[in-house]
């Protein structure tokens, strides 16, 4: 694994990965009727009422244990170079991987979130704590790609951390009762978004390995 994060396989599957993220969410909530994209979460698909529930949780699944070993590939890549950031990176990507992937592919959370379970509790922890985990990833990436002397990288990771956490902030509030008459109450909306920016250092990393 110590070099496979410059390997080009690597970065194909990868690639195929985060496009996967909002390509198979897209295509299952069409054989979803009562599934709105723009208002609820992703998560919504996994859910015990979801008929695509089986799918979309076998894809979380896949996400969260690629993304585990994606987080040992970037780990191993940096560790020599910058020992302390590539271990913030290996947590940022690894609880990430976990929270927001595996825990939330084995425990599902419910449509309504007026029914909570174990299984939606244990979900939603996983989820916030990968979430907030991988908010970091970005701004890791940009202090090393400065660090490389890789100008463009350094500005494209940071402008996504900062892109990212706006709209981070504004999927949390969306869940809030004081603004569900306001823009913010698009919470699947933002949700998408936060992830769009938190991919992007991932995105041209791979497009830089397959095409440059």
């Amino acid at each position: 694994m110590r070099n496979i994060a410059d390997n080009r396989f690597f970065h194909m599957i990868l690639l195929f990965t985060i496009i996967g993220e909002f390509i198979v969410p897209w295509i299952l909530e069409q054989f979803y009727s009562g599934y709105n994209g723009k208002i609820m979460v992703m998560s919504a698909l996994g859910s015990p009422q979801s008929p695509v529930r089986f799918v979309y949780n076998l894809w979380l699944i896949w996400l969260g244990g690629f993304l585990a070993y994606t987080a040992g590939a970037y780990f191993l890549s940096f560790r020599a170079k910058f020992p302390v950031l590539a271990i913030f990176m290996l947590f940022s990507i690894g609880l990430f991987a976990v929270g927001a992937g595996l825990i939330s592919g084995f425990f599902s959370v419910n449509e309504s979130k007026d029914i909570v379970t174990a299984a939606s509790k244990i979900h939603g922890i996983g989820a916030a704590i990968g979430f907030m985990a991988l908010l970091f990833f970005p701004l890791l990436n940009g202090i090393i790609s400065f660090n490389q002397n890789d100008t463009v990288e350094g500005i494209i990771s940071i402008s996504s951390f900062v892109l990212s956490l706006i709209f981070f902030v504004c999927f949390v509030m969306g869940d809030k009762e004081q603004f569900q008459n306001t823009i913010l109450k698009y919470e699947g909306l933002w949700e998408r978004l936060t992830l769009l920016c938190l991919y992007i250092p991932f995105v041209y990393k791979s497009v830089s390995s397959l095409f440059f």
